[in-house]
């Protein structure tokens, strides 16, 4: 193993993850410093998606390392890295996957409870962060009653609500309209830098992209600017299925 920086939250070095033996990343290696905004750009189908998915703990690479702090991501097991998204990381993708028989709060408040937190308290957290997404009054609410914006802002809710150290933003604002785009990512950037939150956000949008603090480009599975071998297929995502625009 190769000692990761003590200035980075998240440090990832040499991944390759491949499915059904197309490959989705090569030799990739990125860091991110703590309460850092990252985006990870590119075209659609360039890995942005599966190296998020790596660096969270979904997926585990083929080859190379994660860390996250001190702790070897890449060498965990399944239950020590659902308790290590559940307990340190926030996730949002494009579509907010919300419980259908849970109403607002309880959707947005669902993290904390999953952590054997207290009704009351957990309650009160998801109200907070559902109040600052101007969504408090549908609290009570069925995720079925919402529009899409509305729906979304509840999913960054519920990313936010434990005060994570890490939220990885996989294109959340890809099925939203320009100014429902705007309010989502100023709401997110704000809550990052205010509780210094590291972000991870993958996307295609280059005005998403303008709230970062920096930039990783990958292309066809490699970090932009790396040579790809002869012959290269274009990478697929988990599913083994092109990446699309709902999953970067």
């Amino acid at each position: 193993m190769v000692a990761p920086p003590d200035n980075d939250v998240l440090w990832a070095h040499a991944l390759h993850h491949s499915h059904r033996g197309s490959p989705a990343l090569t030799a990739v290696s990125v860091s991110v410093r703590t309460a850092e905004i990252l985006a990870l750009t590119g075209p659609r189908g360039s890995g942005k998606t599966t190296l998020l998915r790596c660096l969270s703990g979904q997926l585990r690479p083929d080859e190379g390392e994660v860390w996250f702090n001190s702790i070897p991501v890449h060498t965990l097991g399944p239950l020590v890295r659902e308790r290590l998204r559940r307990d340190r990381f926030g996730w949002i993708g494009p579509e907010p996957q919300l419980i259908p028989e849970l109403n607002v709060w309880e959707n947005a408040a669902l993290p904390l409870l999953l952590a054997g937190a207290s009704h009351r308290s957990a309650k009160r957290a998801a109200t907070e962060w559902l109040d600052r997404l101007d969504i408090g009054a549908h609290a009570r609410r069925r995720p079925g009653a919402l529009d899409q914006a509305e729906a979304q802002r509840v999913a960054l809710a519920r990313a936010l609500v434990g005060r994570p150290a890490v939220v990885f933003a996989d294109e959340p604002t890809a099925p939203l309209h320009r100014a429902e785009r705007a309010q989502l990512l100023r709401t997110l950037t704000t809550a990052a830098r205010s509780h210094d939150i590291t972000v991870v956000l993958a996307t295609h949008d280059e005005e998403s992209a303008a709230h970062a603090d920096r930039r990783v480009a990958l292309t066809d599975g490699r970090l932009a600017g790396a040579a790809a071998p002869a012959g290269a297929v274009p990478p697929a995502d988990a599913e083994g299925h092109a990446e699309c625009s709902l999953s970067a």
